[in-house]
Parts: structure tokens; sequence; C-alpha cells
């Protein structure tokens, strides 16, 4: 069997495991540790950016956006910082966009830009500054207009707007600036390029492969110069959906290869990028091969599919939360992660995709670590004992201040507490050295710290809970069921969003949305544990009862 073949059964076999998959089986599988979840968040208009010109208003609604994206398990942020030849930031080489001040070219009282780094950091996120490449807006609009005046040559015009020309050389060097303006003077994690692709209304007079070798130059410049200011900012770029015609399934005339000189699977051949969030804005046959292709065109690097959750609007597309739920799963099943846009559609709650979503990223994850930059790991941390408040801290280990720590703690009933699960990750990306725990269940803890690069250190632990042997819950008086398992009413000051059941063996058998009555029927006999989930991972062993048929 050839691997086209593969490749095409492999597809019907995914497609057939979507179609299948339910938000009960999901819940009962295992999440990933590590997994990118992100969003692009549009500044361009106010569309996803707070919509308010006061600055302290602007503040409070980000942040409040920004929560309920963490809630939702989101832990990476695509900001728009480069709109269209206008930024959110002081610039030296471009104006202000109006999306801030509600003016062109008018400075806020405050620096954006640095304000979203220092939220999305709080809340353990990360965020990766979003740069609009070629497309700089109408012709008479200020971000145009400016760019034109300084350098002309550079700029062409393509009906009502404008854009800087992929054959100019000159094109390379100042998109590199700007990116370096962004990555020397902010602690953003990621420089994540759009419309880095010859516009598509573009009468293209050189050949496809001068084409691409015009937009690889570009890209491959911007890479040398912002990494060799900070070697450990994930460079990205999101390109079109399908990369290129595949044997058995047509693009349709519309792929990033051939079509718009995007050869963004030789860049991570290259190295030159360090991960992809193709534009996978389709559904069925046109979304499954392609995911795969890109997937199997890796070359060890991040891949993430761009899902369009703006098409379950019925304004835009009326497809059914079905379409992406089953594309979301897949993209797990692949190790691909998801990635959404846009930012509104998501917390409009959509068809149910916010509520969906949430239960679906119930786990936190971590970012994949890019090994291919560096393995080299942070030292262990250093747990002191926790105090009498229930404050569980560590000591710094040294490293270069450029390149700072953030630690992610465990907690688990079991010693040593298992560091490869996501079920036991209590916090990530922590930027202090401190963490309250409830003294009333008290667990074993380890802390790791994570690089830059996403290395993590060994893990430091602390004893704190006694393992019990769980067979000994046999010899125990436990509640029988035989249909149904009632659950006591959910204290307030418990946080629990999920009953999971399991073996005493700790394997789950069955989870579902606390409620008082659970179904037990399609268990078999036996004795089994049932725990708490909440929000941020957090779990507790809640008791045992024992199934007995009549």
């Amino acid at each position: 069997m050839n691997k086209n073949t593969t490749n095409w059964l492999l597809s019907l076999f995914l497609l057939c495991i979507a179609a299948s998959t339910t938000a009960q089986t999901m819940l009962q599988g295992e999440s990933p540790k590590y997994e990118i979840r992100a969003v692009w968040l549009t500044t361009i208009g106010g569309i996803d950016w707070p919509r308010t010109h006061d600055a302290e208003t602007q503040k409070a609604e980000l942040c409040n956006m920004l929560d309920r994206l963490k809630d939702a398990g989101i832990n990476t942020i695509f900001l728009q910082t480069r709109v269209r030849g206008t930024v959110i930031y002081p610039s030296l080489y471009e104006p202000w966009d109006d999306c801030i001040t509600g003016k062109a070219g008018k400075a806020p009282n405050y620096d954006p830009l640095a304000f979203a780094i220092e939220a999305c950091h709080k809340r353990g996120l990360q965020l990766h500054a979003w740069v609009v490449t070629l497309p700089i807006g109408k012709w008479n609009k200020l971000g145009c207009t400016q760019l034109r005046k300084k350098h002309a040559n550079m700029v062409k015009r393509i009906g009502e707007d404008g854009y800087m020309s992929p054959e100019s050389p000159k094109t390379a060097d100042y998109l590199t600036n700007i990116c370096k303006e962004i990555v020397d003077n902010y602690d953003v994690d990621g420089i994540h390029l759009d419309y880095i692709r010859y516009p598509e209304t573009w009468k293209l007079k050189v050949s496809k492969s001068q084409g691409r070798a015009n937009i690889t130059r570009i890209v491959r410049t911007i890479h040398k110069g912002i990494k060799s200011s900070k070697p450990w900012v994930m460079f990205s770029c999101s390109p079109i959906g399908k990369h290129d015609d595949l044997t058995r399934y047509n693009s349709n005339g519309w792929n990033a290869r051939t079509t718009v000189c995007q050869d963004a699977q030789q860049w991570l051949n290259e190295g030159i990028m360090d991960a992809l969030f193709p534009m996978l804005y389709f559904r069925d046959n046109h979304f499954y091969p392609f995911a795969i292709d890109w997937q199997e065109h890796s070359y060890g690097r991040i891949i993430v599919p761009g899902l369009a959750i703006y098409f379950l609007d019925p304004h835009h597309g009326a497809w059914t939360s079905d379409v992406v739920t089953r594309q979301m799963n897949v993209s797990r099943d692949l190790g691909m992660g998801h990635c959404f846009f846009r930012v509104k559609f998501l917390l409009d709650n959509i068809k149910g995709i916010y509520d969906w979503t949430k239960d679906f990223n119930h786990l936190p994850a971590l970012i994949p670590p890019m090994t291919w930059l560096s393995k080299k790991r942070p030292d262990q941390p250093v747990i002191n004992e926790i105090s009498k408040e229930g404050v569980l801290s560590w000591t710094d280990t040294p490293i270069d201040p450029q390149n700072r720590l953030v630690y992610n703690v465990y907690a688990s009933e079991r010693f040593p507490v298992d560091v490869t699960k996501a079920e036991n990750l209590i916090a990530t990306r922590l930027m202090r050295n401190d963490l309250m725990i409830d003294l009333k269940h008290p667990m074993n803890y380890a802390v790791t710290a994570q690089d830059r690069f996403g290395n993590e250190s060994r893990p430091a632990q602390i004893h704190l809970r006694k393992t019990e042997e769980l067979t000994k819950a046999s010899s125990t008086a436990v509640p029988i069921v035989d249909q149904y398992l009632t659950i006591p009413s959910k204290p307030s000051t418990l946080n629990a969003d999920y009953i999971v059941i399991e073996t005493l063996s700790g394997q789950t058998v069955s989870a579902c949305a606390y409620r008082k009555k659970i179904n037990v029927s399609k268990l078999d006999e036996g004795i089994y544990q049932w725990r708490t989930l909440g929000k941020k991972g957090v779990t507790h062993r809640m008791g045992f009862f024992s199934i007995k048929r009549h």
C-alpha cells in the first residue's frame, strides 16, 4: 500500500472517528499535557478589541475578555499588533491605529501592547504579536499614505488598497525593523505573521518559483532579525489552509504554495518557522485530508489548525456546531491543538461553542517545548515548607535575566506526583514563587521551572499526604448502589464542575457534569471511587461506592 492510499484511508478513518465522537467520550478521553489552544484577537476596526476609547474601561474590558478565554482553556493569544500600516504601540516607524483612541495617529495615555502582555502573563497566557505584513489598508488612509510618502517604491496600489511589494528588496528589511522593534521592546512570546503571501489580486509577472523565493526571502530576513535578539521567541504564520493540491483531493485553485507563492512547509523544513497555524476554514473533505497533510509535513515543528468558528454565525455560514467540535476532536487526535478565528464568536458562545470548548479543555495544557531550538532543562527549584496559612513556595533558580522562568505546579494523592499527566496540573506558567493551597484537602505537590523555550526542569516534590492503599476500600463500609449513584449537594466552597468515576487503580470509567444522580447501570459490578473535577484541573476524591446487581 503506497503513502497516498494510506493517507486516503486515514482521512476516511478520521472522518468516521469525528462523526462518532460525543462530549461524553471526550470527557473520558485523556487530555494532552502539551497542546496549543489559541485564538486570534483582531484589533482592526475594534471588531474584537474593546470598542470603548476610554483607557480604563478598555483595560477592564480586555481583562474580562482574557479571564473568560482562560476559563475556556485558551493558553495562547494572537493580538493584532500591526494592523494596516498602523500599530497599537508607540513606534518609530508607523502611526497609531484608530482602534485605540478612535482617531488614527492619536496616541492614548497608556501602552496597550505592554498592558496586554502583562495582563496575559498574569493569567498564565502567552501573547504573540500578530503582524499583518503586506496589506497596508486603503490608499488614502493614514497608514498607507505615510508609508508611500517615505517608501514610494515599496508600495503598490491594487484597486482601492495599498500593498507592500514582495518584489522590493526593501520590504524584507522594513518588516524586520517592525518585528525587531516589538521583540526588542516588549516581552512577547511570539511573532505571528499574517498575509505573508502575494495578494490574490496581484498580477504576477515573475515565475511561481521566483514568487516563492521573494516571499521566502522576507520570512528568512525576519527570522534572522528576531532570533538574533531573542532566540526563544516563537516565529509563526497563518498560511492559506490548503498547502497545495493533494493526490486525491483538489484545492479548487485556492492554496498556499501555487496560488499565492507561500511555501510554508518548506519554511518548516528549512527551520525558519517554528510553527504554522494554517487557516483551515473548510469542512469535511476540504478539511481533514489537508489537516493530515500539514501534520505529515511538520518536520518536527508545531502545526495548529485555524478553525472557522465564524461560520457558526447565521450571517456568515450557519454551520452546525458539530462541524467545529469534530474538527477539534480530530485535531487533538492528531496532536495538533486548535486556534479559533475569532475571539468575538467564541465569547459570544455562538451555538454553544464557548461552553463546549470549556468542557473540551477542562484540564490545562502547556505550550509544546521548542526542542529544536534548545533542549537544556532549567535547574530544579527547591520547595520550602508549606506555611500555616497554606502557602506553597519555592526558591528561584538562577538563569539569564532576559530568559525568565515560569513555574508549573502539580498535585496528586499519589506520591511522587506524576508530572506527565495533565490531570495533575493545578497552575501553569506562574511568574511568582508561591501558590495558596487548600489545607482542608491536603495533597502531594510537585513544582517545575520552565524556560522560554518550553523546557521543564525535573520536578521538586513535597510529600504532604500519605497515599492510602486503595485496595483497603474493599474492606471499608461503602454505599452499595445498583442503577444510580446519589451525590451530595455541592458545597459553595467546593470547586467542582464534573464528577469523575474511577476504578480503584485510578482508571477513569465515567465522567459527567456535577449532578445529584448519576446513572451507573452500564458499569460492571465492583468497587469504585468518585472524585470531583473543577476549574484549573483541581480534583478531590470524595468517596467510594460498590455496585452490586440484584
